[in-house]
């Protein structure tokens, strides 16, 4: 039953706090003879329901006196009820030990909130709860599932050396202070979806064996996500701010993502180094086979925006990566990918495209002048034979090989010749220009090469004109 204490014509319920078993009043209303005696009567372990009870800071400190551990030093809690409590001060719940259900719905933190190096051992919730001064979840312990549904950090949360072994839901929830998350380590996947950071965001460096999800969320201040996870998925996620992710492992999914500032994307090469210096465990390698998907969803969501230069940028790494992997890009494959960044940087590059084509074609001109084209064209000659008595004479036509040039090859006449067969080459024609056998295969190589040249043109000028 509600406490009652304090009912006006205003407020006709007035105090909402949970009765003390075997009172009627909340351990804020009871008298202090009562209160002692309750708190006396406490031993560690004993659960506990003091929900919608208004805390100040001597009064939650006596109470977790009461509940002090001797062979720790620290208080050890059954199960703990605390919806809709109220915690005026500095509510310091540092190195406690929850053995039961830890509810936290809906309470309210006026001062710091600092749950340094507890352990919760079972389910826990803040579903709702409010911080207003600073949240601190720093070597914290979730044995179970934890829960931060819609719930309200106003200054800064800090879950660094954090360590969650259930389900992890931050889903809808607001960081407007700062969120830091250095060293936290998830072994179920990690709910962010919907969640707003409103100012400088530090999601890691962590480790998450399963997913990181950030779907739907939004920055509006700069991040940092330095992640060593499954999967990281990112849909329809809203970036207003500058963002710099490292990952390792992970594969991402950018569908529907808004880009308004630069994205930058690193590959760790080596384990993610925290602040003060000491190597994180647990985060692997990464190269360019986890790369790749990462590039892939970037430029999927860049094309699904419309923004063609973004996705072409995107597209370019995505190859890149494709093209250095040695594990799950086939050697063929690797060779076919090589070709087309030397040719035409994927389609991207028209610089490169027309210069290998224009060097193609010089190339052509100087061998058909040097050994391609005859020295004198053939004439043709008509030979018969006149029948003794006269009669109908048969002609057959026939015309000389061509013969290799010697003297000086490289003529103005001969350029003009050899221009012209490098020409219709290019767009697959024959020239009908006589060659000797060597110029004959000089025009089959070139009319099958510099048509592909000029596609690779003529595709990586109109991706040109596209961005």
């Amino acid at each position: 039953m509600p406490c009652g204490h304090g009912t006006t014509p205003d407020d006709p319920v007035g105090c909402r706090g949970v009765d003390v078993p075997g009172h009627t009043a909340c351990l804020a209303h009871l008298a202090d003879a009562e209160r002692d005696a309750y708190l006396h009567s406490l031993t560690p372990g004993t659960n506990i329901d003091h929900s919608g009870t208004t805390f100040t800071e001597p009064l939650l400190d006596a109470l977790l006196d009461a509940l002090r551990d001797p062979a720790t030093g620290y208080p050890r809690v059954g199960d703990a009820r605390f919806i809709s409590a109220t915690f005026e001060g500095t509510a310091e719940f540092d190195f406690a030990t929850f053995q039961g259900e830890a509810r936290f719905r809906s309470a309210i933190f006026k001062g710091d909130a600092v749950f340094g190096a507890a352990t919760f051992q079972s389910d826990v919730g803040f579903r709702s709860a409010i911080f207003k001064g600073d949240a601190v979840f720093e070597a914290a312990t979730f044995e179970r599932t934890a829960e931060f549904r819609v719930a309200t950090f106003q200054s800064d949360a800090r879950f660094a050396g954090a360590t969650f072994q259930g389900g992890t839901w931050f889903t809808d929830t607001t960081f407007q202070g700062n969120a830091e998350f250095e060293a936290a380590t998830f072994q179920g996947d990690a709910w962010f979806v919907g969640a707003v950071f409103g100012r400088a965001a530090r999601l890691g460096p962590l480790v998450c064996a399963g997913r990181v999800m950030l779907s739907g969320a939004v920055f509006d201040g700069p991040v940092t996500l330095s992640l060593a996870s499954r999967r990281l998925e990112c849909r329809r996620t809203r970036w207003s701010s500058t963002a710099e992710i490292r990952l390792r492992y992970a594969t991402v999914d950018f569908a529907h993502a808004v880009f308004e500032y630069p994205l930058t994307i690193a590959a760790e090469a080596e384990p993610f180094v925290l602040s003060y210096g000491q190597p994180m465990l647990g985060a692997g390698h990464i190269g360019p086979a986890q790369l790749a998907p990462v590039y892939r969803a970037l430029r999927k969501s860049f094309e699904d925006g419309k923004d063609e230069p973004g996705a072409a940028v995107f597209y370019y790494g995505e190859m890149e990566m494709r093209r250095h992997d040695r594990t799950g890009t086939t050697r063929a494959e690797r060779g076919l990918l090589h070709g087309y960044w030397l040719l035409s940087g994927y389609g991207l590059r028209a610089s490169r495209a027309l210069g290998w084509l224009a060097a193609t074609m010089l190339l052509t001109i100087g061998l058909l002048m040097g050994c391609g084209l005859p020295k004198d064209s053939p004439k043709q000659e008509a030979t018969g034979t006149v029948p003794p008595g006269g009669g109908r004479v048969i002609f057959e036509i026939d015309k000389a090989d061509p013969q290799n040039p010697t003297g000086d090859r490289f003529t103005g006449e001969r350029f003009d010749k050899a221009l012209n067969v490098t020409l219709n080459s290019v767009v697959f024609r024959s020239s009908g220009q006589d060659l000797t056998t060597t110029g004959t295969y000089f025009e089959m190589a070139s009319r099958v090469i510099e048509p592909i040249l000029l596609g690779l043109a003529v595709l990586a000028v109109r991706n040109r004109v596209k961005r």
